[in-house]
C-alpha cells in the first residue's frame, strides 16, 4: 500500500503566524512516525509565499502538486492547514483547495468565515436557538455608531470592543469608562473593517472540544479558563510564558445539568453550522448558571498549553489516532 502525501501548512502571515508554528510541530509529530502517512510541511509567509524546511521556495499548484526549484513535483495527496487566524480560520485558503478538489482537514471554507466573524457568528447562534451575549455592531467610526456605543457602555456599565474578524484577542478591548470609548473603537477599526460591542458578562469561562470522531460529533466535558482578577484572556495571557492565567481540562464543581447543556449546546452548533473534524467552543457560565455561547475556534491551537488536544485526551481518545482515522475516512481509505 503506497504511503499518502500530506501535506502540513503553517504560518500564515497573520499576528498568530508564530503560534501556528507551534501547533505545527505538534502535529508533525504525532504525524510523521505513521508509516501510511508521508509527510512534507512548508511554511506560508505575510506575502503569499511557501518555503519548505530548508528556506527554498515552492509553491503548490493547481493540479494539486508541490512545486519546487530543486525537485520533480509532488503529488499532494491531503492537506492539513495548521493556521490561525488569516488565511486559514477565514476560509481563504480553503476555497483554493476547494478550487482544486484537493481534501483538507477542518472545516471548509464557508463554516470558517461563518465562526471566524464575530458578527455572522452570533446571527448563527441566534437562529440556532443557542444563547449568546448581548451585543451591537458597527460598520463605520461615525459620531452616530460612537453615540450608540456610548448608550451601550452606559446601560451595560461595561463592555468589551472587538475587531469582528481577527482571532485569539486580537483588536479586543474591555472598556468601562467613557474616557476611553472612542480610542478603544479607532483601535478595534484598525484591524476589522466592522467591530462588535458586546456586553461584559461576570462570568466563568468554560470551553468544549467538539470534534469527530469515527463517524460521531463528540462534545467534551468543559474545560476552564481561570484568568488573574481583573483581566480578560488576551493573547498575551493565552501564550506568554509569564502568563496568570490557568487551565483546568475539566472544570470543576460544575453539575451533570450544566454539563449536558453545554454539551447539547457545543454539538447543536458543531452540526448546525456544518462544521468537520475539530473546533474549540467557547461558553461563559454566570453566578445564576446561565449558559451562553461565546465564540467557536474552528482551528484550536496545538501548542503544548493548548486545550484542545488536552480535553481530546482527557476524553478518552488518542490524538493520532483521531487525526489518522479523520484523514483516513475523508479519503475513503
Amino acid at each position: 500500500m503506497e504511503p499518502i502525501n500530506l501535506l502540513l501548512v503553517c504560518g500564515g502571515g497573520s499576528d498568530e503566524h508564530d503560534i501556528s508554528l507551534m501547533s505545527a510541530n505538534y502535529l508533525e509529530t504525532s504525524l510523521v512516525s505513521n508509516p501510511r502517512f508521508n509527510l512534507k510541511r512548508v511554511e506560508l509567509d505575510a506575502k503569499g509565499q511557501y518555503r519548505d524546511k530548508d528556506g527554498q521556495s515552492c509553491e503548490i499548484t493547481n493540479g494539486a502538486e508541490l512545486r519546487t526549484n530543486n525537485s520533480d513535483n509532488w503529488k499532494i495527496d491531503y492537506v492539513i492547514p495548521c493556521i490561525h487566524g488569516y488565511p486559514g480560520e477565514t476560509g481563504d485558503i480553503q476555497s483554493f483547495f476547494e478550487l482544486i478538489h484537493l481534501p483538507y482537514f477542518g472545516c471548509n471554507a464557508e463554516a470558517n468565515r461563518n465562526c471566524f466573524n464575530k458578527i455572522t457568528a452570533k446571527m448563527w447562534f441566534t437562529t440556532l436557538g443557542i444563547p449568546n451575549t448581548p451585543y451591537l455592531f458597527l460598520t463605520e467610526l461615525t459620531n452616530c455608531e460612537i453615540e450608540k456605543s456610548r448608550k451601550a457602555l452606559v446601560s451595560w456599565g461595561s463592555v468589551f470592543i472587538k475587531a469582528a474578524s481577527q482571532g485569539s484577542s486580537v483588536g479586543c478591548y474591555k472598556v468601562d469608562n467613557e474616557n476611553d470609548l472612542v480610542e478603544c473603537l479607532t483601535k478595534a477599526f484598525e484591524f476589522s473593517p466592522y467591530v462588535i460591542v458586546e456586553k461584559t458578562i461576570v462570568a466563568r469561562e468554560l470551553e468544549v472540544a467538539a470534534y469527530e470522531y469515527q463517524g460521531e460529533v463528540i462534545a467534551t466535558r468543559p474545560g476552564e479558563i481561570i484568568c488573574d482578577a481583573n483581566t480578560f484572556y488576551t493573547f498575551d495571557e493565552k501564550y506568554a510564558k509569564d502568563s496568570k492565567a490557568t487551565t483546568k481540562v475539566e472544570a470543576d464543581d460544575l453539575s451533570e445539568e450544566v454539563i449536558a447543556q453545554i454539551q447539547d449546546y457545543a454539538i447543536r452548533a458543531f452540526k448546525g453550522m456544518k462544521l468537520k473534524d475539530l473546533s474549540r467552543i467557547d461558553f461563559f457560565l454566570t453566578e445564576n448558571n446561565e449558559i451562553l455561547l461565546n465564540e467557536i475556534n474552528t482551528f484550536p491551537g496545538m501548542t503544548p498549553i493548548s486545550m484542545f488536544p488536552k480535553m481530546l485526551i482527557n476524553n478518552g481518545h488518542d490524538f493520532r489516532r483521531y487525526l489518522e482515522l479523520n484523514i483516513l475516512r475523508q479519503l475513503g481509505k
